[in-house]
């Protein structure tokens, strides 16, 4: 069993390497590239809406912004 587990962990590791990634930027007010943007490389968009942004970056950790005024972002592949 634990043969099988170190199988799929190696595939799994593989298969990371052919993942489509995004690099998302999160700006806090109406221009990029202040000293407020944040920027996450990530693997999956979870929720993309006009108020609404939810992704699970790099590291699996899951991030989420609201807002209701609405959000600036963009999102690319990278």
């Amino acid at each position: 069993m634990n043969k099988l587990k170190w199988i799929w962990k190696k595939i799994k590791f593989f298969i990371s390497f052919f993942e489509t990634r995004y690099k998302v930027t999160v700006s806090f007010n109406k221009e990029y590239g202040d000293s407020d943007d944040r920027i996450y490389i990530t693997r999956k968009i979870i929720v993309q809406k006009e108020k609404h942004l939810k992704f699970r970056d790099e590291n699996k950790k899951i991030v989420e912004y609201q807002s209701a005024g609405g959000l600036n972002y963009i999102i690319e592949e990278a």
